[in-house]
């Protein structure tokens, strides 16, 4: 199935199936792929289906335009592996197997024949060693052969291709590309790769080919004593029946019977051999005879280039795999490490839970009215933890979709500090607040925008909290475009270093040790991103931090009737 995959961007990661005739592509909330990229159009591009099941890129008047391959475009018919940017994203193009291909079991076109099965004598033709199909297509200029040097210049461009990109496309659709390819250049009846099972050690078939005109229905029969011995000895052979066999010592026998060739190539990657690629060819008494050559089609020049492309797809293979034990291995880290961070709050929060129940406990038994107060403050403040803890992880986990309302920012703003006037006292924190007083309602989630800016305000009190005059400053403006509505906060804590400032952003990372749950600033940055706006920090170690929350003034979320194509003006660089 075609799809696009996020690469970069603040949806990396997302996989796209692409399956109806017209796919939008946009900031829009009704969007069939909606990007969350500020630099993205409402409605930036579409994709539609064309005949063989590929789609068609269209760039819909979008404010900053298309590029596939870093090419700018209008409109283009995708490739499989190519490049899409869309403002700040750039997603990969996998084209998917043939639709028009029928749905078949690989493994039942492919027959091995054993040993004591094999009615017809064979020999070996000629062999070539599995490494000469690194040093083939890293030289090719130094091949002998004008008609490989010819066919390995024209594979040049799928070599490097298939390396740079196997690591995040399907494999299937890649090997099939592969044989296309083959069958381009190589005049074979049929063939298919056979691919070694990580696991289990047995090989499978991963890509089945026949010429046009050849029968798909029958099976491919492929002789398990020459594929043994390629993989034993390390070398592709070429097998043809008309070497040894009797029958075809003179020319009479060549119109009774025909000639049966094959060639079998080991797939040799960097450190290890991962299968073998087979392909054969029959030929009729009419072939040979029109050829003038009794003893087949296929010459050490096929067997060359075969062996070349097996070390292609070998290379695929390997990086593919390599991926999705990088994959599988980052997921098992990230799942350690949410555990560890979860592990070390919770265990935090019971501590504190268990020392108020204890000052309960003993409050009730000595009938201590304080000692029942002071420990219920301490069940109180835990509980808000916990609460605090499991509402952060769901807003982070979940997908959510923004309930827009004409908001007062600077309503949210005299809100949070309210709520934390408090702290601040107890702190000895002095907040200063510079409202635009003539600041227009923002389209926004009022819930949202509240949790976001109060998480930022919370981190503020606590950066400040060891300070000697300890001071927060939230201002509230509108850009000078007219186009955005901000909420600066500022402090004169210790500052953040330049290479820990995108860390801050990232789960479970906290400079608050026990303190703080590493959540607060990206549940804070996904609410501002689901917006279509963004946090920017500003910092210097010793003087302070700024922290600018930006809010669109005409939302992506929501459908607007007065909307061009066009959409919003990128965002621009935030200033000082």
């Amino acid at each position: 199935m075609p799809r696009l995959i996020v690469i970069r961007g603040a949806d990396v990661g997302a996989a796209f199936d692409l399956t109806g005739e017209v796919i939008t592509v946009g900031r829009d909330a009704s969007s069939t792929i909606r990007l969350h990229d500020t630099e993205a159009s409402r409605r930036h591009a579409e994709l539609r289906r064309i005949s063989g099941g590929d789609y068609r890129l269209l760039d819909v008047g979008s404010a900053n335009g298309t590029q596939v391959n870093t090419r700018p475009v209008r409109e283009v018919v995708l490739q499989s592996g190519d490049h899409v940017q869309i403002g700040q994203t750039i997603l990969v193009y996998t084209a998917g197997r043939d639709p028009k291909q029928p749905n078949i079991n690989l493994a039942d076109q492919i027959q091995m024949i054993a040993k004591q099965d094999e009615d017809r004598p064979s020999a070996i033709v000629t062999t070539m060693a599995e490494t000469e199909g690194s040093r083939i297509l890293a030289k090719p200029n130094e091949i002998g052969s004008p008609w490989l040097r010819t066919k390995l210049a024209n594979l040049g461009v799928m070599y490097e291709t298939s390396q740079a990109i196997s690591h995040i496309l399907d494999l299937d659709p890649l090997l099939d590309r592969i044989m296309e390819l083959i069958f381009q250049s190589i005049e074979a009846d049929r063939g298919c790769i056979m691919v070694t099972h990580p696991e289990t050690g047995m090989l499978e078939p991963k890509a089945v080919r026949f010429r046009d005109g050849v029968s798909a229905g029958e099976k491919i029969g492929i002789s398990r004593t020459i594929m043994e011995h390629v993989l034993r000895e390390k070398q592709g052979v070429l097998v043809s029946d008309a070497a040894r066999d009797d029958r075809f010592r003179t020319g009479q026998s060549i119109v009774r019977f025909g000639i049966r060739e094959a060639i079998c190539v080991p797939m040799k990657g960097r450190h290890e051999t991962l299968g073998v690629l087979y392909l054969d060819t029959h030929s009729t008494s009419s072939d040979a005879v029109a050829r003038g050559n009794p003893t087949g089609k296929f010459t050490e020049d096929h067997l060359a280039l075969a062996i070349a492309i097996a070390h292609q797809a070998a290379l695929a293979i390997e990086e593919t795999r390599y991926h999705q034990a990088l994959l599988q291995a980052e997921r098992l880290a990230a799942v350690g490490q949410t555990i560890a961070a979860l592990s070390h709050h919770i265990k935090n929060i019971l501590q504190g839970l268990r020392s108020g129940s204890d000052l309960l406990k003993t409050g009730l038994s000595s009938d201590d009215r304080e000692m029942m107060q002071k420990g219920w403050r301490i069940v109180e403040k835990n509980q808000g933890k916990i609460y605090d803890l499991v509402l952060d992880m769901l807003n982070y986990s979940k997908e959510r979709e923004p309930l827009i309302e004409p908001t007062s920012i600077n309503q949210i703003v005299e809100d949070v500090v309210e709520l934390t006037k408090g702290r601040a006292k107890e702190l000895n924190v002095v907040i200063q607040l510079r409202l635009d007083k003539k600041l227009p309602l923002v389209p926004a989630d009022p819930e949202g925008l509240h949790r976001a800016v109060l998480n930022v305000v919370g981190n503020a009190l606590d950066a400040v909290s060891e300070n000697e005059n300890p001071q927060v400053g939230i201002q509230t403006s509108i850009e000078a475009d007219g186009h955005w509505a901000r909420i600066v906060v500022v402090d004169n804590g210790g500052g953040i270093s330049s290479d820990k400032q995108e860390d801050i952003f990232k789960p479970f990372v906290s400079s608050k040790g026990a303190k703080g749950t590493g959540l607060g600033l990206p549940v804070s940055r996904k609410i501002l991103r689901e917006h279509g706006g963004d946090i920017v920090v500003h910092s210097q170690v010793g003087k302070g931090s700024k922290f600018i929350l930006r809010l669109p003034m005409r939302s992506p979320v929501v459908q607007d009737v007065n909307a061009t194509v066009t959409g919003m003006p990128p965002l621009p660089p935030s200033a000082d």
